[in-house]
């Protein structure tokens, strides 16, 4: 529609959209995380949902106790290789769409307990993450900044064509595979549909 089209009929009180925009401003403004956390950051997110920050401002109001009810996974904190299946367990239950937040380092990537045998160097390597918060722990804030980012991918995603998110696309699976514990490690040590090996290049 054109704009001056667009700006006169809002001055006579009447408003325009798309099915896209109000489709995309139902699910970001509606976003249910789920209640569980892992470690030292979940304090933090904890306290991002209190009066002091109020995550409540953005839609996200109550933290759902199950995840046949959320539509956000923040994971918080270390994820231990004991873990891992049960984070992505509890992901496959989650009904589309849905989105995953990596808070602080050691859920983007082991953080400093990198080197420990037992540790996950980031939970990207078995589900897709759609925001990673960096730090040791991030401060609410950060959240509050991973939740606006989110809202803003929401925002942006068209209902159809090779940009269409996930849900809407029926040949892009829901659910991952569970890794399995091995002799040695998790099997397999990572999902190829989500996570490349990053390609190291040396110069000189």
């Amino acid at each position: 529609m054109d704009e001056g089209l667009r700006n006169e009929l809002s001055k006579q009180g009447v408003f325009t959209t798309t099915l896209s925009d109000l489709y995309n401003w139902g699910r970001r403004s509606s976003v249910w995380p789920l209640q569980f956390g892992l470690a030292c950051c979940a304090i933090e997110m904890i306290a991002a949902s209190m009066a002091r920050y109020d995550l409540a401002r953005f839609g996200a109001e109550v933290f759902r106790p199950s995840p046949r009810q959320a539509d956000l996974m923040i994971v918080a904190g270390t994820v231990t290789k004991k873990m891992a299946p049960q984070v992505v367990r509890l992901y496959n239950q989650m009904p589309e769409p849905k989105y995953v937040i990596a808070m602080g380092a050691c859920a983007i990537s082991g953080g400093p307990f990198k080197q420990g045998y037992n540790v996950l160097k980031g939970i990207d390597r078995y589900i897709p993450v759609d925001v990673h918060i960096p730090g040791c722990p991030p401060r609410p804030e950060a959240l509050l900044h991973a939740f606006m980012t989110l809202q803003r991918k929401i925002d942006e995603q068209a209902m159809s064509g090779k940009a269409r998110p996930r849900h809407l696309n029926p040949d892009a699976p829901s659910e991952f595979p569970v890794p399995q514990f091995g002799e040695h490690d998790l099997v397999p040590p990572k999902n190829e549909m989500v996570w490349e090996t990053p390609v190291v290049t040396r110069n000189g």
